[in-house]
């Protein structure tokens, strides 16, 4: 009988993808929530037994055939969204920003999500709103739950766990006291893992420790008026990254967030300030072994404000209006030696971003069944590298950020000023009871990132590892325009999708004739479709889900650098009571258009498949157990957006390998 059942799901949600054409979900606002709640368990439940089994909070996106992760060690996986990475892809933590400290991008802004919350995890693709600044790749967008009390005067968790392959170990806990009203929580955890190892027996370097503390508070008056107060500090250990000649001692980030916010006419207001500073520290010498010593010192300081202006003034109007100015700072520097007292390079040379954004836009119900959106965005940035002229090296030899840039480009001038404007058009037509079509065509322009301009790794002996960026890049241009269909009926759900993304002057990381790793722009345009189809009876579920991407350079007619195969998951569910066992398989094609000239691709991949089962079960009201077998079939692979293998003691690596077969269990307590 349960096979048979099991028969049944996979053979519906397998012949669905060749019923329903192959175009995409809802629209955005109310896109599937990646934290599936389920009979007998709740939101809060769900998602900490979820979250106790992924060993960094941004591994829960993996079922989500959109999103690819590049790994380079245990900790750090870096979102790829539709074949688009980096600074492509916003990171929103309770909507601020951290930007990362490290020059080669160890500390994604992802790696700051916070292991003892486990916050509601979002991916968007469009814009449908410009609140946070426009979409060019997607948005990641993570949301901490306050505390539910339920009518009792504390709540919280406590769970703990492991795994056998890399002996990881984790603990985490989250206390909160007071009401609805007001309340105040206190959270922590911390984690550890060796290096473990991939489906051959090799070991992958991966090892971490990482701990966390925040206290978080919120009060709000009888008239609507809020406040809400965080302060957080995690703290990075002696984590090893396989894909890079260095490994990260010691990295550190301190977070303030204030929020205030009043009911106002017929809607409200809100203000955000936040601050966040993170100081990252890189060698090759304190984790393995080196001939000669490098150590780099990193740090980055942000500081934002945003206020909105929301309003509903009757049944069928939206409108939102609002203004942010964020500041960045960046400074990295490089030392060798042997006594690790001579400057090499000044990576990121003390340099400033400035950018202040307004916005507006408007959401009308022309009918029941259609509404129209719109917004429009201008965003001024302001980009200066005060330390570009700082020497580095000695003798003949010195060196400057500046003569680096004039070296290669030709460019003296490190002052940049950009305007940015960005909008958006969107139709939502229900057009059946079942089924409803979503267009949204945006023109959204990014201004290249700190690396991407100002970045001056030099040596003088081999220009094969020279690394710089280019301070006369122009604005990156996307024109997207894509449709959506999504439906649901008789316990049956769907959201297929397809889009095309014209980009002018795509920033492009690739070699030039001297090898030097460079930027140019390019005419570059990405397309690609989606689709998802699910059952469910209540007791058994299915869900199938597709995504297939293309890059193209348009300038040099051939495939864009660091795009994904096309990927499929596949899972199935039960569920009793708040019983649940799902078991789930990952499938990638082999990946052949590359740009091997550009540095970026270590080459070809081979497709993949991969089983993964896991479950979680009530052992008392307040204590659960939850489970994963990863890799069941303890495969050895990579998924094609990896960083390249530098490790020589596993040489035959060409990506940094995921794990072989691996065991997690936890429990987790809730009062």
């Amino acid at each position: 009988m349960v096979i048979r059942h099991l028969a049944h799901c996979v053979g519906l949600s397998m012949a669905g993808f060749v019923v329903i054409p192959l175009v995409h979900a809802g629209p955005e606002p109310s896109s599937e929530p990646l934290i599936r709640v389920t009979e007998g368990r709740s939101s809060e439940t769900a998602r900490l037994n979820e979250a106790s089994m992924k060993p960094e909070p941004v591994a829960r996106l993996s079922g989500n055939p959109s999103v690819s992760l590049s790994r380079m060690g245990g900790r750090g996986l870096d979102p790829v969204v539709r074949g688009q990475s980096q600074e492509r892809v916003d990171v929103l933590l309770d909507g601020i920003r951290v930007e990362g400290a490290c020059p080669n991008r160890m500390d994604p802004p992802t790696s700051r999500l916070s292991v003892a919350l486990a916050p509601l995890l979002e991916v968007r693709t469009s814009n449908q709103t410009l609140r946070w600044g426009p979409i060019t790749g997607g948005q990641v967008i993570a949301t901490t739950a306050a505390p539910a009390f339920n009518g009792s005067g504390t709540t919280g968790h406590l769970t703990a766990g492991g795994a056998d392959n890399g002996n990881g170990k984790l603990v985490n806990s989250g206390v909160a006291v007071g009401s609805e009203r007001g309340w105040l929580r206190l959270a922590g955890g911390y984690d550890e893992a060796d290096d473990y190892e991939d489906g051959d027996g090799n070991e992958v370097r991966s090892a971490y420790k990482n701990a966390e503390a925040r206290m978080d508070a919120a009060w709000k008056a009888d008239n609507g008026f809020y406040i809400k107060g965080l302060v957080s500090r995690q703290e990075e250990r002696d984590v090893k990254y396989a894909g890079s000649g260095m490994d990260a001692p010691e990295t550190d980030t301190d977070i303030l967030r204030l929020e205030l916010g009043s009911p106002v006419a017929s809607g409200d207001w809100n203000l955000l300030a936040w601050q966040a500073d993170v100081d990252h520290i890189m060698d090759n010498f304190s984790l393995r072994e080196s001939g000669m010593k490098m150590l780099t010192a990193s740090e980055t300081e942000t500081r934002g404000l945003r206020m909105t202006l929301d309003q509903s003034p009757d049944a069928v109007t939206d409108w939102a209006i609002g203004a942010d100015v964020e500041t960045n700072n960046w400074h990295a520097e490089r030392f060798g030696g042997a006594s690790l007292d001579s400057l090499t390079s000044v990576l990121w040379p003390d340099v400033d971003r400035d950018r202040f954004g307004v916005f507006a836009e408007r959401f009308y119900r022309v009918a029941p069944s259609l509404q129209l959106g719109g917004g429009v965005r201008y965003d001024r940035v302001d980009m200066s590298a005060s330390a570009s002229g700082k020497e580095f090296g000695s003798g003949m030899m010195a060196m400057s950020a500046a003569e680096t840039y004039e070296s290669v480009y030709g460019t003296t001038n490190t002052d940049v000023t950009d305007d940015n404007v960005s909008g958006f058009i969107s139709s939502d037509w229900r057009f059946s009871s079942i089924q409803s079509m979503v267009v949204t065509a945006s023109h959204s322009v990014r201004s290249p990132g700190v690396t991407e301009r100002y970045i001056a790794s030099w040596n003088n002996m081999n220009s094969s590892k020279r690394w710089v960026g280019n301070p006369a890049l122009d604005t990156e241009k996307h024109h997207k325009i894509e449709l959506a269909m999504p439906g649901r009926s008789n316990g049956w759900h769907w959201r297929p999708a397809v889009w095309v993304d014209q980009v002018d002057d795509f920033v492009l990381r690739t070699r030039n004739s001297d090898q030097v790793s460079v930027y140019r722009n390019i005419d570059a345009r990405l397309l690609g479709a989606e689709g998802e189809l699910g059952w469910s009876n209540g007791a058994w579920s299915a869900n199938s889900s597709l995504a297939l991407v293309r890059g193209e350079n348009r300038d040099d007619d051939k495939s864009l650098p660091q795009i994904p195969p096309v990927q499929f998951v596949q899972t199935v569910g039960w569920q009793n009571l708040g019983h649940v066992v799902e078991l789930e398989w990952v499938l990638a094609r082999r990946q052949d258009r590359v740009d091997l000239e550009s540095g970026q691709d270590p080459g070809t991949s081979p497709g993949y498949g991969v089983l993964n089962l896991s479950g979680s079960h009530p052992l008392a009201d307040s204590l659960s157990l939850s489970w994963a077998v990863e890799n069941l079939s303890d495969n050895t692979w990579a998924p094609h957006v990896s960083r390249a293998n530098t490790d020589p003691f596993n040489p035959e690596a060409v990506r940094v390998n995921e794990p072989g077969r691996t065991l997690r269990a936890a429990l987790t307590a809730r009062w």
